[in-house]
């Protein structure tokens, strides 16, 4: 069934069906997103306050063969969040929808409405005295559903896992307008199949996630932060073991950055203080949080005379306050607004097995070079769950617009290599329109077919994003 675009009777027929003030017509924000590859459109914002208000839009959608676009804080980075062509779509935001409805601190569970803002859940989570550990440069702005819908990732997935691994229970709307009634805050229930699992990065295709019931964890007694120089990926790997060894899961972000990376914050944001005189090729920060009894500091100290010891690094400064450890990860937050700055001709969120990372490295950066030697690479990210932000920039004094005729070829060959390692061409900003082609190509046919058979049997008219994830539709 072909869509139709949302259309005046349409519009008219369903705000006499909402409370006023519901449906807007789109302001420029919700039309654009982050990369400036995509110019959306939509007939109306639809921005309604509770469950029962996105069903009845959902349900007439559904009746109209009307697409629907979810739209959280706009800070995804593939193009989910806007349709560019076809039928004119409604676009539905749940900024409306951010209240935290209850907590649970002896159960270690928040609930909370899909529009909150991830920083705002965090705050929640910190008044009865918990952590809610999912942490990304997009914090302030991110909401929770969109980070559901997505499966975000960020710097604590090494031991917290991602957005998936946080979440006990949803609900949410689904295609034809039936709400779900899933708030379970059960950690065992094992019940025929995980409807929760599947609306998780599932990027509103297949409906939408209005609230969510979310692990807290104990605040660490003893955080400790620092950055170490290394002398190359393999070094980091070893870095991570003898870490791990000596505090367990106690390692709660290990991120590689490059120089490259240093060199961009210099040039880009000169007032940010660095840790070193001269930038190292290779460093990684640290963050650590330790139990009552234990000593973070001490515990970072003593791994930097093995880490000396090893031969892996040979300079590095441990945080001595809470404003020296905020500033060094303030160091790490802003290499993605540096990165906006320089303009990136493709930027590649990938990972690959940890123990090849030190393989993929060099081999991507001669792929590159045999390309156009002059092109840079920032390679940065989360080293101890495989997760690597592989970008690529014009030579120092040209522009990105100078190497946009090469923007393909570059993706094809850090991609094909990515695929050629095992690894995943979408680690953390899952696929949106952006990389529909490439799960195409890369998806094994198994898992493609699977995917469009549940998009088919839930959304059988194509209304929920259409156009993201699945490709061959």
């Amino acid at each position: 069934m072909s869509l139709k675009p949302a259309d005046p009777a349409f519009l008219d027929a369903l705000s006499a069906r909402l409370p006023a003030d519901t449906l807007r017509t789109p302001e420029t924000r919700y039309l654009e997103e982050p990369r400036g590859r995509y110019k959306g459109q939509a007939a109306a914002v639809a921005l309604p306050r509770n469950v029962d208000e996105v069903a009845e839009i959902i349900r007439a959608a559904h009746a109209a063969h009307v697409g629907v676009i979810p739209y959280g804080g706009g800070t995804g980075l593939v193009g989910g969040q806007v349709m560019p062509d076809g039928p004119a779509p409604i676009l539905m935001s749940t900024e409306r929808m951010r209240q935290i409805r209850a907590s649970y601190p002896a159960e270690n569970v928040i609930i909370a409405e899909a529009g909150a803002v991830l920083a705002d859940v965090q705050a929640a989570a910190t008044e009865v005295g918990r952590l809610f550990p999912l942490s990304l440069a997009a914090e302030g702005t991110a909401r929770i559903g969109g980070n559901l819908a997505t499966n975000a990732g960020g710097v604590n997935v090494l031991r917290y896992g991602n957005a998936r691994d946080l979440c006990l229970g949803l609900e949410a709307v689904l295609p034809t307008g039936e709400i779900w009634h899933g708030l379970s805050r059960l950690r065992k229930d094992n019940t025929g199949y995980d409807l929760r699992n599947l609306l998780i990065g599932a990027e509103g295709t297949l409906g939408i996630i209005t609230a969510a019931a979310l692990k807290l964890s104990p605040i660490p007694a003893s955080p400790g932060t620092a950055i170490f120089t290394i002398r190359d990926p393999a070094a980091a790997i070893e870095l991570l073991s003898l870490a791990r060894d000596a505090v367990g899961e106690g390692v709660s972000a290990f991120e590689l950055i490059h120089r490259q990376g240093l060199e961009f914050l210099a040039e880009t944001l000169p007032d940010l203080r660095q840790p070193f005189e001269t930038h190292p090729e290779w460093c990684v920060l640290i963050e650590l949080g330790l139990g009552k009894g234990q000593d973070a500091e001490e515990a970072l100290a003593d791994l930097f005379g093995a880490a000396m010891e090893a031969g892996l690094s040979d300079d590095g400064v441990i945080a001595q306050s809470e404003a020296q450890r905020l500033s060094l990860w303030s160091l790490r937050e802003h290499i993605p607004e540096a990165n906006r700055r320089i303009g990136s001709i493709s930027s590649h969120d990938i990972s690959v097995p940890i123990s090849r990372i030190p393989e993929f490295i060099p081999a991507g950066w001669a792929a590159i070079a045999d390309l156009e030697p002059s092109l840079r690479i920032n390679c940065f990210g989360h080293l101890g769950d495989g997760n690597l932000h592989y970008n690529v920039f014009p030579g120092a004094g040209e522009t990105r617009a100078d190497f946009e005729h090469l923007r393909g070829e570059v993706k094809r060959i850090i991609h094909d290599l990515v695929f050629e390692f095992g690894g995943s061409v979408s680690a953390e900003h899952g696929i949106g329109r952006l990389k529909v082609s490439d799960l195409d190509r890369y998806g094994d046919p198994s898992k493609l077919a699977a995917m469009r058979a549940i998009k088919n049997a839930l959304d059988p008219h194509g209304i929920m994003n259409p156009g993201a994830v699945v490709p061959g539709l």
